[in-house]
């Protein structure tokens, strides 16, 4: 009777030791966010010949995590569509910054657009800006838990402090 109870909890412990047992590795998904942009979103709103123009962003951030899901390194990739401003508008920068909506904050990651690179020739364009080093990295975990305190804003000639604005929104 002892044996039999030895053998069935032996039994035991070598079917649960190989079970699959294998602690997973988190997956984290590649953080994702989007910027509604309007003129009416800037500091003070735009009232010129550009306030109605729009657009949309979308960030995803690519990140290199350690073994405790810290991230460790992140590069950004920024797509961006435009329309509503008139011909020949030239977008000169663009970003993102670090405030609520309302507020004007501090550039935090830049697109590297370049003055000049960018001219909406009928009114709208889109432009891609790819592997992006963001630095300080904890700005990307910072974004991530809390995007509402970020926004992303583009810049035009004749408004130079900012254009269209909208605060980040995470999609994935």
């Amino acid at each position: 009777m002892k044996r039999s109870l030895v053998v069935m909890m032996t039994l035991a412990l070598f079917a649960a030791a190989c079970g699959s047992d294998t602690p997973s590795s988190p997956t984290a998904a590649v953080p994702t966010f989007t910027a509604d942009l309007r003129t009416s979103n800037e500091n003070p709103p735009i009232s010129n010949a550009e306030a109605g123009a729009s657009g949309n962003a979308t960030i995803t951030f690519n990140v290199t995590r350690d073994g405790s899901n810290n991230i460790t390194a992140a590069t950004a990739t920024f797509v961006v569509n435009l329309s509503g401003f008139p011909a020949g508008t030239p977008i000169n920068i663009a970003h993102i910054h670090q405030a609520p909506a309302g507020t004007n904050g501090a550039v935090v990651v830049s697109t590297t657009l370049a003055a000049g690179e960018v001219t909406l020739a009928n009114g709208s364009g889109s432009f891609t800006k790819a592997n992006i080093a963001v630095t300080p990295v904890d700005l990307v975990t910072q974004i991530i838990n809390n995007p509402a305190g970020f926004y992303f804003n583009a810049h035009s000639t004749l408004n130079p402090g900012g254009v269209v604005r909208g605060q980040l929104v995470r999609v994935q």
